[in-house]
């Protein structure tokens, strides 16, 4: 299905749903909006609810070849944007010295031809219709590369001196993720429709386990989803979001179990819990009785 062909947030999140992300009527309603209106769409929450997913699942609902930038500080335009090939370049300068070429400014346009140009993500994004462009972890940039950032995103065009403009044909669909470890500047913000995605009701995190790993026993599966959401409830360094609880539930499913006890839980905590201080604070003082408290009432 192509994005002109999704007609309502509804059909959105359906044809999400059948790529197994289960989204709510807001997100898919902002999903569905950034796609209509052709804004990039900021998506902020804590790590491990599903904004990097929900990128990676509108690629494959849409047909569109994800294309991924995972910022990090210190990231730059050259890093993002493109860079020339200098080990080519040099290699045809050679090739061209051996077979005895004499014109310069010709041997000089040749050497800043298209081919020996590498695409980076961004430009990579403007140069394949369509696309889903994932800008991942904007919050870990620096706010040199957020401006530059906005300058590409206002007219999805980009200018190589030696080749000129470069404009997409089509401007792909952007998804913008933060973690907020740092605020991002209003100006970006407001280029882009904005979401903030929550941790999944206790229902809805139940049913994304059971759509993403239907080998989990439905008991199973409402237990690692009511353990998660009292987690998050305690004061840890790093709550589990819905990528940990999968990551649980795959480990309990890889060791056959289809009802989780406070010992299996015990063994298993690394998989959702990557702090030790959180995994103390889970066990406290008498580790099954701790955790024998989180998985009451299941």
């Amino acid at each position: 299905m192509t994005m002109d062909q999704v007609g309502s947030p509804a059909e959105l999140a359906g044809l999400l749903d059948r790529h197994g992300y289960l989204c709510d009527e807001g997100l898919a309603t902002a999903c569905f909006l950034a796609l209509r209106m052709g804004r990039p769409l900021f998506l902020e929450g804590e790590a491990g609810v599903g904004k990097t997913e929900l990128a990676k699942t509108l690629g494959r609902a849409l047909g569109a070849p994800l294309i991924r930038l995972q910022c990090y500080e210190g990231l730059d335009a050259s890093q993002a944007l493109y860079d020339w090939d200098f080990p080519r370049q040099l290699l045809h300068l050679r090739a061209a010295e051996a077979a005895g070429v004499s014109d310069v400014s010709r041997l000089e346009g040749e050497l800043y031809d298209r081919r020996f140009l590498l695409a980076r993500p961004l430009l990579q994004a403007l140069e394949t219709s369509p696309s889903v462009l994932l800008v991942d972890e904007l919050d870990r940039a620096d706010d040199e590369f957020e401006a530059f950032l906005l300058e590409v995103l206002s007219d999805f065009t980009i200018t190589v001196p030696e080749l000129g403009t470069i404009r997409a044909e089509r401007p792909p669909v952007v998804v913008v993720t933060s973690n907020r470890t740092r605020e991002v500047h209003d100006a970006l913000k407001r280029r882009c429709l904005y979401h903030w995605l929550e941790h999944p009701s206790y229902d809805r995190e139940v049913a994304i386990i059971r759509r993403r790993l239907p080998d989990a026993a439905e008991r199973l599966a409402g237990q690692v989803a009511r353990a998660a959401q009292r987690m998050r409830e305690t004061d840890l360094l790093k709550p589990p979001g819905v990528a940990e609880s999968l990551d649980w539930t795959e480990a309990l499913v890889a060791l056959g179990v289809r009802d989780l006890d406070p010992g299996t839980a015990a063994v298993t905590l690394g998989a959702v819990l990557k702090y030790r201080e959180d995994q103390q604070r889970v066990l406290g003082g008498d580790g099954a009785a701790g955790l024998a408290a989180l998985l009451g009432g299941g």
